[in-house]
């Protein structure tokens, strides 16, 4: 009887044995994004290469009942490329550029291609691309899932410069949305965070390369709504603008320079120019390390940037010089410490106000602020989670935290104040960023959540295609 029963157990015991070596061996792939804090263990990890491939795997999730996620280089901070035990479709390798009509100024990419291939096609033809972000390190699928904004003060979103895209659905089928076909989805995916099917290529209208003069000054913030309403705004010559707000102790919330980029009649030809590559790397990366642990290390940014950019006034640069932002000297590694984005809009006539709101915050809280940029963000609401429900300005911020429990949960703390001091202004925040913002804070800041959320309900009812910011603020 003895023998009997000890035969099942070392049986049982052998296969717990084994499983347990075969998961020492074979460990789930861990997934997070460019700030570390949200590592995540999912299923696995699969490369796209085609549509065809792509389809099966969707039908096969779906026969499975399995999700799926999408990532592109994963600069969204929040959770939005994976998801516990989900599959990541990396669509990096899925990249190639279809189709390229530069008479008609239009291009048709998967979109896996980054906005710097996509540069490299059109510049000798002396085209440039309408609106994508300030650098050109991501992915076109990943932009317009976030549905970026950038400098240009003269186009709206990404979104007003697509004509078409194909969308593989939780069905697996693959469909062509526009203006006209499918109205719904095109509204429901730019800004839709990969939770309506894999964006598989992109058609979007280009424009003619220029050339720009740029032009900064330095200014009190008070002067700042009424100086871009009358010197930018009012100005047709002034294609692109950007704006910084000093976050160092010397002029904190007060000192601002600006940067016009007004169009010029050069006759150079411009497709000669070729396109920049970053050279000035180690001063400014030297500087913003040092920024990053000292009030000394602020001021001496903050000087550098304004008199370095004060300089360049009366040069000249190409559209897709401007477009090509330099980002290496900002790429930062430490064990214990991480760096973060948040972004918050604004209305313009709200600026001067909110500001002085801000600087109240944080004269009595301690956030590690690096840095402020302003951009112009004009009223945008065709996307359904639209950040843009006025002309709105918004500041993009750069935080640098300690990653240990306690400091995330004071980071959040103070965020959710300044989330609240935007949403007191009318404004709203950004998505792609860590999920420090409530469910309420959410909700007041994108009225049209419910019907979202209806839509993929519809569209996907299934839950195919999830992610953990869905899981955040939807479920």
């Amino acid at each position: 009887m003895k023998r009997i029963i000890i035969f099942p157990v070392i049986v049982l015991y052998m296969a717990a044995f084994s499983w347990s070596v075969w998961q020492y061996q074979h460990p789930k792939p861990i997934s997070s994004d460019q700030s570390k804090l949200l590592p995540t263990r999912i299923k696995q990890v699969r490369s796209a290469q085609s549509p065809d491939e792509l389809t099966d795997w969707i039908r096969q999730a779906k026969r499975n009942h399995e999700t799926i996620s999408i990532a592109g280089l994963q600069h969204s901070q929040g959770g939005h490329t994976y998801l516990a035990d989900t599959t990541v479709l990396d669509m990096t390798n899925y990249d190639m550029i279809l189709d390229y009509a530069p008479k008609q100024r239009r291009i048709t990419v998967q979109s896996g291609v980054t906005w710097a291939e996509i540069q490299q096609r059109i510049q000798p033809d002396g085209l440039a691309i309408q609106v994508m972000q300030s650098q050109n390190i991501f992915t076109v699928g990943g932009a317009l899932s976030v549905n970026v904004h950038g400098r240009d003060i003269r186009y709206g979103s990404l979104l007003d410069t697509v004509e078409s895209f194909r969308l593989l659905n939780a069905d697996g089928h693959i469909v062509n949305v526009s203006r006209t076909e499918h109205p719904d989805l095109f509204r429901l995916v730019p800004g839709g965070y990969g939770l309506f099917g894999v964006i598989l290529d992109v058609t979007f209208k280009l424009t003619e390369d220029e050339w720009y003069t740029e032009q900064t000054i330095a200014l009190d913030y008070r002067e700042y709504p009424t100086y871009f309403q009358q010197r930018v705004l009012d100005d047709a010559d002034v294609r692109m603008h950007i704006g910084r707000i000093s976050v160092a102790p010397d002029g904190f919330f007060k000192e601002m320079y600006v940067t016009n980029y007004r169009k010029t009649d050069r006759t150079i030809p411009i497709e000669d120019e070729p396109l920049k590559q970053e050279t000035i790397i180690a001063l400014p990366k030297a500087l913003l390390g040092l920024s990053r642990y000292s009030e000394f290390g602020k001021n001496q940014l903050w000087s550098f940037q304004k008199s370095y950019f004060l300089k360049q006034s009366g040069t000249f640069q190409s559209r897709n010089n401007v477009m090509r932002s330099d980002s290496a000297f900002m790429d930062y590694t430490s064990p214990s410490r991480t760096e973060l984005l948040q972004e918050y809009f604004v209305p313009v006539e709200s600026f001067v106000p909110y500001i002085d709101q801000l600087r109240s915050i944080l004269t009595t809280e301690e956030l590690n602020v690096l840095n402020i940029t302003i951009r112009y963000v004009e009223r945008d609401e065709s996307a359904v989670l639209s950040y843009a429900k006025q002309d709105m300005f918004a500041l993009v911020w750069l935080i640098n935290t300690e990653t240990d429990a306690a400091s995330i949960r004071q980071t959040k703390r103070i965020v959710q104040k300044l989330i609240d001091a935007t949403l007191d202004h009318h404004g709203s925040y950004y998505l792609p960023y860590y999920p420090f913002a409530t469910r309420a804070q959410f909700q007041q800041a994108y009225p049209k959540a419910a019907s979202f959320q209806a839509a993929k309900q519809q569209y996907d009812p299934e839950a195919i295609f999830m992610n953990q910011f869905y899981i955040d603020y939807f479920k």
